[in-house]
């Protein structure tokens, strides 16, 4: 277990300082051009225990019920409208500009653009890390034809 800055030496906390400071990330978001697949990610920040990335949705690009194991997920639509579907089409958030939602792990969802406009929604995850493998997207309902990533076929 690593040692909390209060007991570290002088040295050891400028050392701890430093690695955090030299991964410090910049980010910068662009709307995607069309690439002919409805639904497009940005990553911002790919990190072990935090994920955050723009998802630009077109038509057609709703995705399925499905649940993360491991996993807590914040998002925010930015463009657009969003609604999100619990089990039995229950909605969960129906959601529009500068407007969230948090999902804690296993809770069941799927979500759609709401209208004619790209939606574009921020998904912010923070991954649990209890040593015990990976967080896992499980699928509940059949993917969409667009959905061609290994990750996002598991049943």
């Amino acid at each position: 277990m690593a040692k909390h800055p209060k007991d570290m030496s002088p040295e050891e906390r400028q050392a701890f300082h430093e690695r955090a400071e030299s991964q410090i990330l910049h980010y910068k978001y662009q709307k995607p051009e069309p690439n002919g697949r409805p639904k497009q990610n940005t990553w911002l920040v790919r990190r072990p225990k935090i994920q955050v990335l723009i998802q630009c949705v077109r038509e057609g690009g709703e995705n399925n019920l499905h649940y993360h194991t491991k996993s807590e997920t914040s998002w925010m639509v930015l463009k657009g409208r969003a609604i999100f579907h619990g089990l039995g089409d229950k909605v969960i958030a129906d959601i529009g500009p500068m407007e969230g939602v948090n999902l804690p792990g296993g809770v069941r969802y799927r979500f759609s653009k709401v209208g004619d406009e790209d939606l574009e929604i921020l998904q912010m995850v923070s991954v649990e890390d209890d040593g015990d493998g990976e967080s896992e997207r499980i699928n509940l309902e059949a993917h969409k034809e667009w959905m061609v990533e290994g990750h996002l076929t598991k049943y």
